[in-house]
């Protein structure tokens, strides 16, 4: 069985296909600059030269068609015909209250995406396109949509009520929704595995530490809370995002510095985090450059202030949860960057966990990076949110 997961942006579109019957990525390309000059389409197969498709590219439903037929290309693709591809599923960011699970589409899922664009206004309308796009080119194809929010969906009341009249719960669906949790989720369920337990008996904290960056409690094989809240801008500190701030700052920013709200939104969003604090970028590999190599007072500020949000909601999660388990580092950073995992744990040793230095020396691979016999393990997991929505969709069709 082959499924096709695509994730559609709004002016690009990455996609996998993946055999699963041994869950091994057959092709992954990457669509940019859809309806914008300079269209390419750029596809990868183990084994095969890169193959580019550069063409004028109006709309995703020109990019999802050259997509199957680079998959079908007798030279560069992976598969004779469309027949092949068993089921297409979709990265929805944003499913609201309503669903805590992946789901077949029809026309009321799509009415109900429709409905959180609200909540997420640059993501889900791309994703509406994608999705329209492939059941138009695929009519006969089963489509399945996997939330972002959805694993967070087990979050108690306490939680995820925000302390605020509770009329805009109830009426505008004001509350901590959570996201990343596709890749939470796999990382997750992929180092009780590794560990050799069953996920219901163990308390983890997963950290997805990328340009953008949460944490997630998950106790007994749920989330029980996560950093990200109504939008992706809570939590900690990120690439360009500011993470949780006193709330009047931006009042004061409106109403004493003469911010449109427009400012202050791409203020927080676009020009804050790492970025706004190190004035360099909001790369850490620059940032590090920068501190390590140059000792840059503003770039080691940037980092020791990255490193004490994420040390700080590890702490969160450990007492809400009772005590932890295992710690999961994964995405870019807490994939790749070995000081930031050490840097992150650092003073953390009185929960029973501790970096060995030669096990952390890794980037990008499974692997247990605590000492031997501490009582708190930590792992890098890499995180597969293709294989993870593939997975979802083979269970639903």
């Amino acid at each position: 069985m082959k499924i096709l997961v695509i994730n559609c942006g709004s002016s690009s579109l990455k996609y996998q296909l993946i055999d699963m019957t041994t869950e091994e990525s057959l092709a992954q390309g990457l669509v940019e600059k859809i309806g914008i000059e300079g269209s390419v389409l750029i596809q990868k197969v183990e084994g095969k030269d890169k193959y580019i498709i550069k063409q004028p590219m109006k709309d995703h439903k020109t990019a999802i068609k050259l997509v199957l037929e680079a998959l079908v290309d007798k030279q560069n693709g992976v598969i004779s015909s469309m027949e092949e591809i068993s089921s297409v599923g979709h990265r929805i960011v944003h499913g609201g209250e309503k669903y805590c699970e992946s789901v077949l589409i029809n026309d009321e899922v799509m009415a109900d995406i429709e409905a959180c664009v609200k909540l997420a206004p640059l993501h889900n309308p791309a994703h509406i396109i994608g999705i329209n796009a492939c059941r138009e080119l695929m009519p006969k194809t089963p489509m399945v949509v996997v939330f972002d929010t959805a694993f967070h969906q087990t979050m108690p009341e306490e939680a995820f009520i925000y302390a605020l009249p509770y009329e805009l719960y109830e009426k505008h669906s004001i509350r901590k929704y959570g996201f990343h949790g596709t890749s939470h989720k796999f990382v997750s369920e992929q180092v009780a595995e590794v560990m050799g337990k069953d996920i219901k008996d163990l308390k983890i904290i997963t950290c997805h530490l990328g340009n953008g960056a949460s944490l997630c409690a998950v106790k007994n094989g749920i989330s029980i809370d996560t950093s990200m809240g109504f939008t992706p801008l809570d939590g900690v500190a990120m690439g360009t995002r500011c993470g949780s701030i006193d709330p009047a700052i931006v009042t004061y920013l409106i109403k004493e510095l003469n911010y449109s709200v427009e400012d202050a939104n791409n203020l927080l969003n676009k020009e804050s985090g790492v970025l706004g604090i190190s004035g360099i970028s909001s790369d850490f590999r620059d940032i590090e450059d920068a501190a390590f190599k140059q000792n840059n007072r503003r770039a080691n500020l940037a980092l020791d202030i990255f490193h004490y949000k994420v040390r700080a909601q590890i702490g969160a999660y450990a007492a809400i949860m009772g005590g932890v388990d295992a710690i999961v580092f994964t995405a870019g950073v807490g994939e790749n960057g070995p000081e930031t995992r050490e840097a992150c744990l650092k003073g953390l040793e009185f929960l029973g966990v501790e970096i060995d230095t030669e096990r952390n020396a890794v980037r990008g691979k499974v692997r247990e990076i605590s000492k031997e016999n501490c009582k708190v393990k930590a792992f890098v997991i890499p995180t597969n949110e293709e294989l993870m929505i593939a997975r979802d969709t083979v269970k639903l069709i």
